[in-house]
C-alpha cells in the first residue's frame, strides 16, 4: 500500500506544528501549506526557499507558500459570517483557506486535510458550532481532521478508513496551552512562537485603516484596492491632504527604506538631504489625471520637516528634496503646526 498523504494548513504557530507532527508520527506523509496575504506573513514571499528550509530544519515539516491576496481583498467586501472584534473575518478566512486547500488535494495527491484547531481555544472561530460551519461551507466535511481535538469531535474519513489511529489523537480543549507545550517537548520542539495572533486585521489600530477603505471613507474605493495599496497603507504615518493626496511618512530608517521600494512611477518621493528626517511618498488621488496639486506638494514638504530632526539654533525651515517623474527639485518648507494637520491623519 502506498503511503497516505495529508495536506495540513500551517500557520507557523505551535498548534499547527503539533498537528503536522501528530499525523506524521503515524507514518503518513504530511505536506503543509502556509497561506499568505498582505495581512499576515506576506513578507515570506520574498524568501520562499529560506523559509521552507528553516521550517524543515527546525520542525521537520515540509511546507510551501500559497498567496491568497487577491481573493482575500474581495472577501473583505462582504464576509458571509461577519467580522470579529476588529476587521477580522476569522470564520470566512478559515473557510477560504480550507476551500483552497481542498481544491489542491488532487494536485498534491492528498487524501485528507489537517488543521491545528483546538476546540474552544478561540471565541469566534473555534467554538463547536463554528467548527461545523467551517467544515460545511468549505466543503471539507469528513475530509478534515483536527488531531489535537479529534477525540471530542465526530469521526473523520481518515479515521474510518484506518489511515489514522483515533486512539493516538488528542482531546484538547480550551485556552490553556499546557498540554500543547508538554506535547511539544515530547517531539523535541523547544523553539516556537508565542500564541499572540499575527493577523493585522485583528490589530485595533491598523485594522481601522483597512476598514476605512471598505467603508468608503478613503480616497481608494474598495473595488479598486490592490495588494500594493494595502501594503502601503500599513506603513508609517498616514495622511490624506486637503487636495486629496495620500501622504505616507516613514517613522524610522527601516520604514524609510521600505517606502523607497514601494514607490510607484507616478508617486512623488520626498526626503531631507541636509538633516535626518522621514522619507515620504505622496500619491495623487485616483480621480486626478495630472500631477499632485502644488498645495499638497508644499504641505507634504512641511510635514516632512515637521517630523524631521529638530534643530536647536537657527531657522526651523528645512530643505526638502522632491523627486517626481524622474526630475528632482528642492523645496524650502517650515514645519507645519500640529493643530493644522491633526484632522488629516489616517488612524
Amino acid at each position: 500500500m502506498s503511503q497516505i498523504t495529508a495536506l495540513a494548513l500551517f500557520s507557523g504557530g505551535l498548534d499547527s506544528m503539533l498537528a503536522c507532527r501528530v499525523v506524521a508520527a503515524q507514518g503518513l506523509r504530511v505536506m503543509a501549506v502556509k497561506f499568505v496575504t498582505p495581512f499576515f506573513d506576506y513578507k515570506l514571499l520574498a524568501s520562499r526557499e529560506a523559509y521552507q528550509k528553516e521550517i524543515f530544519k527546525k520542525y521537520g515539516i515540509e511546507v510551501f507558500l500559497e498567496d491568497l491576496s487577491d481573493i482575500y481583498l474581495d472577501l473583505l467586501r462582504n464576509p458571509q459570517h461577519g467580522f470579529g472584534k476588529n476587521f477580522n473575518p476569522c470564520i470566512d478566512c478559515k473557510i477560504l483557506m480550507l476551500t483552497r486547500a481542498r481544491a489542491m488535494m488532487a494536485e498534491l495527491g492528498a487524501s485528507f486535510l489537517v488543521t491545528g484547531e483546538v476546540l474552544g481555544q478561540r471565541p469566534m472561530s473555534q467554538r463547536r458550532d463554528t467548527l461545523r460551519v467551517i467544515e460545511r461551507d468549505s466543503g471539507a466535511d469528513r475530509f478534515l481532521l483536527r488531531p489535537l481535538s479529534a477525540k471530542l469531535l465526530p469521526e473523520t474519513e481518515a479515521e474510518a478508513q484506518g489511515w489514522i489511529d483515533r486512539e493516538k489523537l488528542f482531546d484538547m480543549s480550551g485556552r490553556s496551552r499546557s498540554r500543547q507545550i508538554a506535547l511539544a517537548r515530547e517531539f523535541g520542539i523547544v523553539d516556537f512562537p508565542s500564541p499572540a495572533g499575527g493577523c493585522i486585521l485583528a490589530d485595533p489600530i491598523l485594522s481601522r485603516r483597512i476598514a476605512r477603505i471598505y467603508q468608503g471613507k478613503f480616497i481608494i474605493k474598495a473595488e479598486d484596492i490592490t495588494v500594493a495599496d494595502v501594503c502601503l497603507l500599513l506603513v508609517g504615518r498616514q495622511f490624506v491632504l486637503p487636495g486629496g493626496g495620500w501622504l505616507i511618512l516613514g517613522r524610522n530608517e527601516q520604514e524609510n527604506d521600505r517606502l523607497l521600494t514601494m514607490a510607484q512611477e507616478d508617486d512623488v518621493v520626498l526626503s531631507m538631504p541636509v538633516r535626518p528626517g522621514p522619507t515620504a511618498i505622496l500619491r495623487r488621488p485616483q480621480a486626478m489625471d495630472g500631477p499632485v496639486s502644488q498645495e499638497d506638494l508644499q504641505l507634504a514638504a512641511s510635514l516632512v520637516v515637521r517630523f524631521g530632526r529638530k534643530i536647536k539654533e537657527g531657522s526651523p525651515e528645512g530643505e526638502v528634496r522632491v523627486t517626481a517623474e524622474k526630475e528632482t527639485q528642492i523645496l524650502m518648507a517650515l514645519p507645519l503646526d500640529d493643530t493644522i494637520f491633526q484632522g488629516w491623519a489616517v488612524e
